[in-house]
């Protein structure tokens, strides 16, 4: 097969696999799992035969007129260069694994069969957009995903907090999908396509006549896609969804398509200095403000999901400085070790039997529980720390170093501001990165307390994707700065002496000073007595999830409502940390700038359409039927009054016609 039959073919497996679940799940659900895996593991191989035939070289293009649209053609493209084949890769690498956890995860569960289906599409739908070479056939792909995570994160649609939150995701990626879709055209009308390739092209001859423009109406479509500031905030309640969906989520789609569509575009934002301000703005607020947030959060999950939001900002920063190459490295370390995190998370919150890190701190035990998943989140731990040798180390001194090359004046690409901006932001975040790292670590693994409920061994399933997923978190960074500058532009990735020393010394810095103050608190709490744990009943690793989601019962395993008097993120924030538990008030600040103003609108239109249009309609009624009534009331049957009243009328007439010949 010729490579773009092979490309052809990878996002359009996972796309049959999941018509044909949707068809044979309730008919034959001996064939839901094998349509859910296989197809995904063929498509993984697949886009590893495509990078390995473009092995960074010339890109793969391909095009066949989809429809005829007048002056602006729309094109069924491929555009496949290092960049599109290695995220292809990661894509299918992580839904790999994911569908295979999710077997054993969701084994139990009744609606697998559409879950599967979903997960499947969104496969393909991020497919699409990696290697589309049409911006609006990647504007296809991008929307699918955003309802494809509007069912999957409502996947427990029997608790309020599933279905809220699936609303709040669809509502807030559509409020930076309306500016995204307005910038495309922009930018399609100025370079005359939407063929990826001529609008780079357009862009380098200076033929794009408003980039400032166009560029900050694309940024808003990727704040609201890749959750960063300030359209963030969907993301962590989105952690309402299974898990395996929080992996894919936040490892290899959705989130990962913004980052990837300003890297594939990078010419365009860099041709306005003042929109890579705003991207270094925007990414360096991400950074510290979910680091922060991170550090407050007792959901191990909301954990999770704040530091996605920090790292995708280290990934914006990255192509603030006009690193794309750096940015896409640390995409593709992130994927691995993020998805390890949450897939290790369920294993947790099953064995736990709870979201919450103040009731796993007064579990004694249970990283023998689950040794597998203590061992593997270690590793995924240590790689998000940037901890050397893990792969987090080299991919975020990558961004580090991009942005000191920017500082210094080694590069043209982006203004000393964006470098500065950057630069610093990104050391203070890896300061608290370590730290809430190093918290959820002490917490989840270093209780005192009572025995952790022992809920049965999970699935064979999930523990060997922990340890698949264990082996790029661990080896990918030191040998992918050596092979990676070969499939991007060139430049270099390797650590430089002032960043490692400066990154990891706050590193380091950061979980020494949490693990003190986590024997502080713990000293402290060991006065406080202890509740008893409770036995969670038989059920699998997604019932205990749904049921712990549930706002309206207390999850199992919870020992008290009160804060954990352990937890030293408390001492770290000090009166900062009430804030940032609620990710600083910012739905607040929403509900009162357009919640309240939208409802208090509808509440004025409904009003003026139930008392002005209404009354109207009512009234233009209302006078045809009074006349019909008196008009009726003159309809008696009694001939007697008919002919007294053609008398009357003749009367009448006699004498106004009297009357008026008189007056004449």
């Amino acid at each position: 097969m010729t490579t773009t039959t092979l490309a052809v073919l990878v996002p359009l497996l996972p796309f049959l696999g999941a018509a044909a679940g949707l068809l044979l799940g309730r008919t034959a659900p001996g064939f839901v799992r094998p349509l859910a895996v296989l197809p995904t593991l063929a498509s993984l191989v697949l886009a590893a035969l495509v990078a390995v035939r473009q092995g960074g070289g010339r890109p793969v293009d391909a095009a066949t007129e989809l429809t005829p649209t007048g002056s602006v053609p729309v094109d069924l493209a491929l555009h496949i260069d290092g960049f599109a084949a290695l995220v292809a890769v990661l894509v299918g690498f992580v839904a790999s694994c994911v569908q295979i956890y999710s077997t054993g995860y969701l084994r139990d569960d009744p609606r697998y069969p559409s879950y599967a289906a979903l997960v499947s599409l969104f496969t393909s739908a991020m497919f699409l957009v990696v290697y589309s070479g049409d911006l609006m056939v990647l504007l296809v792909g991008w929307e699918v995903m955003g309802i494809c995570s509007y069912f999957l994160v409502g996947h427990y649609w029997e608790t309020p907090e599933a279905r809220a939150a699936s609303l709040k995701a669809f509502l807030v990626t559509k409020l930076g999908d309306v500016p995204f879709l307005i910038g495309l055209f922009a930018l399609a009308a100025d370079a005359g396509s939407f063929r990826i390739t001529r609008v780079l092209g357009a862009v380098a001859s200076g033929a794009i006549d408003h980039p400032t423009l166009i560029a900050l109406l694309l940024l808003a479509g990727v704040a609201g896609k890749s959750a960063q500031f300030p359209l963030h905030t969907w993301l962590p309640d989105a952690m309402a969804g299974p898990t395996p969906v929080s992996a894919l989520i936040h490892a290899a789609t959705m989130v990962a398509a913004g980052v990837y569509f300003v890297a594939r575009l990078l010419p365009l934002f860099e041709a306005s200095r003042a929109a890579m301000v705003v991207l270094a703005v925007m990414a360096a607020v991400t950074m510290v403000g979910s680091a922060l947030a991170a550090l407050a959060q007792d959901d191990i999950k909301r954990v999770l999901a704040y530091s996605t939001i920090g790292q995708l900002g280290y990934m914006t920063g990255a192509l603030a400085v006009g690193d794309r190459g750096a940015a896409v490295f640390h995409l593709l370390s992130h994927g691995a070790f993020k998805a390890l995190l949450f897939l290790a998370a369920g294993v947790i919150i099953h064995a736990a039997g709870t979201n919450s890190l103040a009731a796993m701190s007064r579990m004694r035990n249970l990283r023998d529980r689950v040794p597998d998943a203590y061992w593997t989140m270690t590793v995924a731990l240590l790689a998000l720390a940037a901890i050397p040798p893990f792969s987090g180390f080299f991919s975020k001194e990558a961004v580090l170093g991009a942005a000191e090359h920017t500082v210094t004046g080694h590069t043209g690409h982006a203004p000393s501001a964006a470098g500065w901006t950057v630069l610093l932001s990104a050391l203070l975040t890896a300061l608290l990165t370590a730290a809430y790292a190093t918290r959820l670590w002490l917490l989840a693994f270093r209780g005192q307390g009572a025995e952790a409920p022992d809920h049965g061994r999970q699935p064979l399933t999930m523990t060997v994707v922990l340890w698949v997923l264990a082996v790029p978190s661990l080896a990918l960074g030191g040998f992918a700065f050596r092979v990676l500058p070969d499939w991007f532009d060139g430049r270099g990735l390797a650590p430089t002496l002032t960043t490692s020393v400066l990154g990891t010394g706050v590193a380091l810095a950061g979980g020494i000073v949490t693990y003190a103050a986590w024997r502080h608190t713990t000293a402290l709490a060991a006065r406080v007595p202890l509740g008893a744990v409770a036995a969670h009943p038989e059920g699998g690793a997604a019932q205990v999830e749904a049921e712990a989601i549930a706002g309206h019962k207390p999850a199992y395993g919870t020992v008290a409502a009160a804060p954990d008097p352990s937890d030293p993120g408390r001492l770290l924030l000090g009166p900062l940390h009430r804030h940032a538990a609620l990710g600083f008030r910012l739905d607040a600040v929403y509900a009162a700038l357009l919640v309240r103003p939208v409802q208090a609108g509808a509440s004025l239109v409904r009003f003026l359409d139930r008392e002005v249009v209404e009354a109207y309609v009512r009234g233009a009624g209302t006078l045809p039927r009074w006349l019909g009534a008196a008009v009726r009331r003159t309809q008696t049957g009694n001939v007697q009054t008919y002919v007294s009243a053609l008398l009357a009328g003749t009367v009448v007439l006699a004498v106004a016609a009297v009357l008026v010949a008189t007056g004449a």
